[in-house]
């Protein structure tokens, strides 16, 4: 695995990001939720806000999801992210 600059870094994770918009099919749900988490850790860090209420089920599932990676660093989240839709690419 090569070691990437932040430039080099944000510029992948943004590309990926466009990407992922790309796909031929529209990945599971889990899948789907792993990239909206991994994308907010490493495009704003930590989760934020409020946790939305019970009956909002996406809502809730997205803020666990993200909640999940409280810790891991932005350049850590980026780097599994990009991985991710790599593989979804392939």
């Amino acid at each position: 695995m090569q070691v990437l600059t932040m430039t080099d870094l944000r510029r992948e994770f943004e590309q990926a990001a466009e990407d992922v918009q790309r796909l031929g099919q529209r990945p599971d749900n889990d899948t789907l939720l792993k990239l909206y988490a991994l994308y907010k850790q490493g495009s704003e860090g930590d989760v934020q806000g409020e946790q939305p209420g019970f009956f909002d089920f996406v809502g809730t599932a997205k803020y666990e999801a993200w909640a999940q990676l409280r810790g891991v660093s932005e350049d850590d989240a980026m780097q599994r992210y990009i991985e991710l839709v790599h593989e979804l690419l392939s």
